[in-house]
Protein backbone atom coordinates (compact mmCIF):
# COMPACT_ATOMS: atom_id res chain seq x y z
CA UNK A 1 0.00 0.00 0.00
CA UNK A 2 1.37 3.40 -0.99
CA UNK A 3 1.94 5.66 1.98
CA UNK A 4 0.20 9.00 1.66
CA UNK A 5 2.53 11.94 2.01
CA UNK A 6 1.25 14.58 4.40
CA UNK A 7 2.27 18.15 3.80
CA UNK A 8 2.79 20.14 6.96
CA UNK A 9 1.35 23.66 7.14
CA UNK A 10 4.87 25.08 7.56
CA UNK A 11 5.99 23.35 4.35
CA UNK A 12 2.96 24.67 2.47
CA UNK A 13 3.64 28.22 3.67
CA UNK A 14 7.30 27.96 2.62
CA UNK A 15 6.30 26.67 -0.82
CA UNK A 16 3.79 29.50 -1.21
CA UNK A 17 6.42 32.11 -0.29
CA UNK A 18 8.82 30.59 -2.83
CA UNK A 19 6.16 30.77 -5.56
CA UNK A 20 5.39 34.41 -4.71
CA UNK A 21 9.10 35.24 -4.88
CA UNK A 22 9.28 33.39 -8.20
CA UNK A 23 6.41 35.43 -9.65
CA UNK A 24 8.20 38.63 -8.64
CA UNK A 25 11.49 37.47 -10.20
CA UNK A 26 9.66 36.30 -13.34
CA UNK A 27 7.93 39.67 -13.72
CA UNK A 28 11.22 41.52 -13.25
CA UNK A 29 13.01 39.28 -15.74
CA UNK A 30 10.37 39.73 -18.44
CA UNK A 31 10.18 43.47 -17.81
CA UNK A 32 13.96 43.77 -18.28
CA UNK A 33 13.67 42.24 -21.75
CA UNK A 34 14.93 38.77 -20.90
CA UNK A 35 11.72 36.81 -21.42
CA UNK A 36 13.61 34.25 -23.50
CA UNK A 37 15.63 33.16 -20.46
CA UNK A 38 12.91 33.55 -17.81
CA UNK A 39 11.84 29.91 -18.15
CA UNK A 40 15.34 28.52 -17.59
CA UNK A 41 16.60 30.95 -14.96
CA UNK A 42 13.37 31.57 -13.02
CA UNK A 43 10.57 29.06 -13.59
CA UNK A 44 12.69 25.91 -13.45
CA UNK A 45 14.63 26.64 -10.22
CA UNK A 46 11.54 28.12 -8.50
CA UNK A 47 9.52 25.03 -9.40
CA UNK A 48 12.24 22.75 -8.02
CA UNK A 49 12.52 24.83 -4.83
CA UNK A 50 8.74 24.74 -4.28
CA UNK A 51 8.67 20.97 -4.82
CA UNK A 52 11.48 20.51 -2.29
CA UNK A 53 9.64 22.71 0.21
CA UNK A 54 6.63 20.36 0.02
CA UNK A 55 8.82 17.28 0.50
CA UNK A 56 9.09 16.21 4.13
CA UNK A 57 12.58 15.58 5.46
CA UNK A 58 13.00 12.13 7.00
CA UNK A 59 16.33 12.82 8.73
CA UNK A 60 18.39 15.73 9.98
CA UNK A 61 20.78 15.56 7.03
CA UNK A 62 17.81 15.20 4.70
CA UNK A 63 16.28 18.40 6.01
CA UNK A 64 19.62 20.20 5.82
CA UNK A 65 20.06 19.06 2.21
CA UNK A 66 16.55 20.20 1.32
CA UNK A 67 16.86 23.66 2.89
CA UNK A 68 20.37 24.18 1.50
CA UNK A 69 19.17 23.25 -1.99
CA UNK A 70 16.21 25.65 -1.72
CA UNK A 71 18.58 28.44 -0.72
CA UNK A 72 20.91 27.70 -3.64
CA UNK A 73 18.03 27.59 -6.13
CA UNK A 74 16.66 30.94 -4.96
CA UNK A 75 20.15 32.44 -5.08
CA UNK A 76 20.46 31.20 -8.66
CA UNK A 77 17.15 32.89 -9.54
CA UNK A 78 18.33 36.18 -8.03
CA UNK A 79 21.66 36.07 -9.86
CA UNK A 80 20.15 35.02 -13.24
CA UNK A 81 23.16 34.32 -15.53
CA UNK A 82 25.30 34.59 -12.42
CA UNK A 83 23.82 31.22 -11.46
CA UNK A 84 27.10 29.75 -12.71
CA UNK A 85 28.67 31.11 -9.51
CA UNK A 86 26.04 29.25 -7.48
CA UNK A 87 26.75 26.00 -9.34
CA UNK A 88 30.48 26.37 -8.70
CA UNK A 89 29.91 27.13 -5.02
CA UNK A 90 27.29 24.39 -4.44
CA UNK A 91 29.74 21.54 -3.53
CA UNK A 92 31.44 23.79 -0.99
CA UNK A 93 28.12 24.94 0.51
CA UNK A 94 26.84 21.35 0.83
CA UNK A 95 30.12 20.21 2.39
CA UNK A 96 30.07 22.97 5.00
CA UNK A 97 26.37 22.52 5.80
CA UNK A 98 26.60 18.76 6.29
CA UNK A 99 29.93 18.90 8.14
CA UNK A 100 28.57 21.43 10.63
CA UNK A 101 25.39 19.37 11.02
CA UNK A 102 27.41 16.22 11.63
CA UNK A 103 29.62 17.90 14.24
CA UNK A 104 26.68 19.39 16.08
CA UNK A 105 24.90 16.02 16.17
CA UNK A 106 28.06 14.17 17.21
CA UNK A 107 28.72 16.44 20.18
CA UNK A 108 25.17 17.53 20.96
CA UNK A 109 25.46 16.33 24.55
CA UNK A 110 28.01 19.10 25.12
CA UNK A 111 26.30 22.28 23.98
CA UNK A 112 29.40 24.44 24.33
CA UNK A 113 31.53 22.02 22.33
CA UNK A 114 28.81 21.68 19.69
CA UNK A 115 28.94 25.43 19.15
CA UNK A 116 32.74 25.77 19.16
CA UNK A 117 33.65 22.82 16.91
CA UNK A 118 32.26 24.28 13.63
CA UNK A 119 34.05 27.62 14.16
CA UNK A 120 37.42 26.58 12.61
CA UNK A 121 35.57 25.34 9.53
CA UNK A 122 33.55 28.54 9.23
CA UNK A 123 36.68 30.69 9.68
CA UNK A 124 38.17 29.19 6.51
CA UNK A 125 35.35 30.88 4.61
CA UNK A 126 35.80 34.45 5.84
CA UNK A 127 38.28 35.24 3.07
CA UNK A 128 36.86 37.96 0.88
CA UNK A 129 34.38 39.29 3.43
CA UNK A 130 36.51 42.45 3.42
CA UNK A 131 38.44 43.63 0.32
CA UNK A 132 41.72 43.36 2.25
CA UNK A 133 40.98 39.81 3.40
CA UNK A 134 42.01 38.14 0.17
CA UNK A 135 44.83 35.76 -0.74
CA UNK A 136 46.50 36.28 -4.13
CA UNK A 137 43.40 37.50 -6.02
CA UNK A 138 45.56 38.53 -9.01
CA UNK A 139 46.30 35.46 -11.11
CA UNK A 140 47.35 34.56 -14.64
CA UNK A 141 47.14 31.66 -17.07
CA UNK A 142 49.34 30.75 -20.02
CA UNK A 143 48.55 28.39 -22.88
CA UNK A 144 50.62 27.49 -25.94
CA UNK A 145 49.80 26.02 -29.30
CA UNK A 146 51.76 24.84 -32.34
CA UNK A 147 50.55 26.18 -35.71
CA UNK A 148 51.69 25.32 -39.22
CA UNK A 149 52.33 28.90 -40.42
CA UNK A 150 55.84 30.30 -40.06
CA UNK A 151 56.66 33.14 -37.64
CA UNK A 152 56.96 35.65 -40.50
CA UNK A 153 53.30 35.13 -41.40
CA UNK A 154 51.94 35.61 -37.90
CA UNK A 155 51.50 39.43 -37.91
CA UNK A 156 49.38 39.30 -41.06
CA UNK A 157 47.28 36.43 -39.72
CA UNK A 158 46.75 38.04 -36.33
CA UNK A 159 45.97 41.48 -37.76
CA UNK A 160 42.69 40.11 -39.13
CA UNK A 161 41.47 39.81 -35.56
CA UNK A 162 39.46 37.03 -33.90
CA UNK A 163 36.10 35.64 -35.04
CA UNK A 164 33.33 34.31 -32.81
CA UNK A 165 33.17 30.52 -32.56
CA UNK A 166 30.24 28.33 -31.50
CA UNK A 167 32.43 25.37 -30.56
CA UNK A 168 33.77 25.64 -27.02
CA UNK A 169 36.06 23.55 -24.82
CA UNK A 170 34.18 21.00 -22.72
CA UNK A 171 35.00 22.83 -19.48
CA UNK A 172 33.00 25.80 -20.75
CA UNK A 173 30.17 23.77 -22.26
CA UNK A 174 29.40 21.73 -19.14
CA UNK A 175 28.34 24.74 -17.07
CA UNK A 176 27.22 26.86 -19.99
CA UNK A 177 29.92 29.48 -19.41
CA UNK A 178 29.16 32.31 -21.87
CA UNK A 179 31.64 33.14 -24.62
CA UNK A 180 31.69 36.08 -27.05
CA UNK A 181 29.03 35.97 -29.76
CA UNK A 182 30.13 39.14 -31.56
CA UNK A 183 33.72 40.24 -32.13
CA UNK A 184 34.73 43.49 -33.76
CA UNK A 185 38.07 45.08 -34.48
CA UNK A 186 41.39 44.21 -36.05
CA UNK A 187 44.97 45.46 -36.31
CA UNK A 188 48.12 45.21 -34.24
CA UNK A 189 49.08 48.88 -33.96
CA UNK A 190 48.96 50.76 -30.70
CA UNK A 191 45.46 52.04 -30.05
CA UNK A 192 43.74 49.36 -32.15
CA UNK A 193 40.82 47.82 -30.30
CA UNK A 194 39.26 44.36 -30.28
CA UNK A 195 35.73 44.29 -28.81
CA UNK A 196 34.12 41.07 -27.56
CA UNK A 197 30.33 41.28 -27.22
CA UNK A 198 28.30 38.74 -25.28
CA UNK A 199 24.83 37.38 -26.07
CA UNK A 200 22.33 39.72 -27.67
CA UNK A 201 23.84 42.56 -29.66
CA UNK A 202 27.46 43.54 -29.20
CA UNK A 203 26.23 46.06 -26.62
CA UNK A 204 23.31 43.95 -25.41
CA UNK A 205 22.42 42.67 -21.94
CA UNK A 206 25.47 40.43 -21.88
CA UNK A 207 27.85 43.38 -21.97
CA UNK A 208 31.24 43.50 -23.62
CA UNK A 209 35.00 43.42 -23.12
CA UNK A 210 36.97 46.16 -24.86
CA UNK A 211 40.70 45.55 -25.33
CA UNK A 212 43.30 47.95 -26.73
CA UNK A 213 46.77 47.28 -28.11
CA UNK A 214 49.28 48.97 -25.81
CA UNK A 215 52.47 47.34 -27.08
CA UNK A 216 53.29 45.74 -30.40
CA UNK A 217 56.57 44.15 -31.44
CA UNK A 218 57.93 41.70 -34.02
CA UNK A 219 57.25 38.73 -31.75
CA UNK A 220 54.48 39.81 -29.37
CA UNK A 221 51.45 42.01 -28.85
CA UNK A 222 50.01 43.17 -25.53
CA UNK A 223 46.42 44.19 -24.88
CA UNK A 224 45.00 46.10 -21.93
CA UNK A 225 41.36 45.70 -20.96
CA UNK A 226 39.75 49.14 -21.18
CA UNK A 227 36.21 48.04 -20.36
CA UNK A 228 34.68 44.88 -18.91
CA UNK A 229 30.91 45.05 -18.60
CA UNK A 230 30.49 41.40 -19.61
CA UNK A 231 28.46 38.91 -17.63
CA UNK A 232 31.66 36.98 -16.95
CA UNK A 233 32.85 40.03 -15.00
CA UNK A 234 30.72 38.77 -12.12
CA UNK A 235 33.32 36.18 -11.24
CA UNK A 236 36.51 37.25 -13.01
CA UNK A 237 37.99 40.63 -13.91
CA UNK A 238 40.16 40.68 -17.00
CA UNK A 239 43.29 42.83 -16.73
CA UNK A 240 45.55 42.29 -19.76
CA UNK A 241 46.70 39.72 -22.29
CA UNK A 242 49.95 39.11 -24.16
CA UNK A 243 50.12 37.12 -27.37
CA UNK A 244 53.61 36.04 -28.39
CA UNK A 245 55.10 33.69 -30.96
CA UNK A 246 58.42 32.07 -31.86
CA UNK A 247 59.76 29.46 -34.24
CA UNK A 248 58.40 26.04 -33.31
CA UNK A 249 60.34 22.85 -32.81
CA UNK A 250 58.77 21.23 -35.87
CA UNK A 251 59.07 23.97 -38.46
CA UNK A 252 55.92 25.92 -37.61
CA UNK A 253 55.27 28.50 -34.91
CA UNK A 254 54.65 28.19 -31.20
CA UNK A 255 51.98 30.69 -30.16
CA UNK A 256 51.64 31.56 -26.47
CA UNK A 257 48.82 33.47 -24.80
CA UNK A 258 49.08 34.86 -21.28
CA UNK A 259 46.00 36.36 -19.61
CA UNK A 260 46.23 38.32 -16.37
CA UNK A 261 43.02 38.52 -14.38
CA UNK A 262 41.62 39.20 -10.92
CA UNK A 263 39.75 36.36 -9.29
CA UNK A 264 36.26 37.44 -8.26
CA UNK A 265 35.33 34.53 -6.00
CA UNK A 266 36.65 33.46 -2.60
CA UNK A 267 37.97 31.50 -0.75
CA UNK A 268 41.11 31.08 -2.82
CA UNK A 269 41.79 27.47 -1.78
CA UNK A 270 38.51 26.43 -3.42
CA UNK A 271 37.81 28.91 -6.22
CA UNK A 272 41.45 29.53 -7.17
CA UNK A 273 41.96 26.13 -8.88
CA UNK A 274 38.43 26.21 -10.35
CA UNK A 275 38.87 29.60 -11.97
CA UNK A 276 42.33 28.67 -13.17
CA UNK A 277 40.83 25.70 -15.04
CA UNK A 278 38.08 27.78 -16.61
CA UNK A 279 40.50 30.53 -17.58
CA UNK A 280 42.74 27.97 -19.28
CA UNK A 281 39.70 26.79 -21.25
CA UNK A 282 38.85 30.40 -22.09
CA UNK A 283 42.38 31.05 -23.34
CA UNK A 284 42.17 27.94 -25.53
CA UNK A 285 38.89 29.21 -26.93
CA UNK A 286 40.46 32.57 -27.74
CA UNK A 287 43.22 30.88 -29.71
CA UNK A 288 40.51 28.99 -31.60
CA UNK A 289 38.91 32.33 -32.46
CA UNK A 290 42.11 33.51 -34.16
CA UNK A 291 41.65 30.95 -36.96
CA UNK A 292 45.34 30.12 -37.11
CA UNK A 293 46.13 27.32 -39.59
Amino acid sequence: MVEKIRVRPANAVLAALIVVAGVVFFWGTVRSGRADSALLFVVLPVGLAAALALTPGRSTHGRVFRLTTIGLLLAAVALHEGAICVVLAAPLVYAVAHTVTGLVRRFRDSRRLAVLLPLPLLLTGVEGVQPDWRIDPDQSVRVTREVAAGPALMPALLAAGPQAKDARPIALRVLGVPTPEHVHGSGLDRGDQWVFGYHGSSHGPGGQIVTEVIDSGPRSITFAVREDSSITGRWVGMRSATLSWRAGDHGGTEVALRIDYRRGLDPSWYFGPLQDRFMHAGAEHFLDMLNLP
